[in-house]
């Protein structure tokens, strides 16, 4: 069964940075495309960033361009998501996501879902 643990969240002043994780197991780390959504409260879920099986496709969200920056390491199986210059705007849950091919990961079409990570900016 795959499972995804995020981590990292917390709460952090405007302008400041935070690193998420998303630690995959149960799977085979390096075929999945992963991507980054958000959900802010009384809001719909929404697309931050993803990024493919080998990192050459990486896409943002017209939002967070310039400020995030999506990774991943394969032999940790791991996902990262560093967020500069964060605005109360950016408060939400952070979710990583799994998909099991690219083209479901270019489809927005995602199988596997953490289970979350709180982020506060304060203003």
């Amino acid at each position: 069964q795959v499972q995804l643990v995020e981590s990292g969240g917390g709460l952090v002043q405007a302008g400041g940075s935070l690193r998420l994780a998303c630690v995959v197991s149960g799977g085979t780390f390096s075929i999945y495309g992963m991507g980054w959504f958000r959900q802010a409260p009384g809001k719909e879920r929404e697309f931050v960033s993803a990024i493919s099986t080998s990192g050459a496709i990486i896409k943002y969200a017209d939002s967070v361009k310039g400020r995030f920056t999506i990774s991943r390491d394969n032999a940790k199986k791991t996902v990262y998501l560093q967020m500069n210059s964060l605005k109360p705007e950016d408060t939400a849950v952070y979710y990583c996501a799994a998909a099991s091919s690219s083209s479901r990961l270019i489809a927005y079409k995602y199988d596997y879902w953490g289970q979350g990570t709180q982020v506060t900016v304060s203003s």
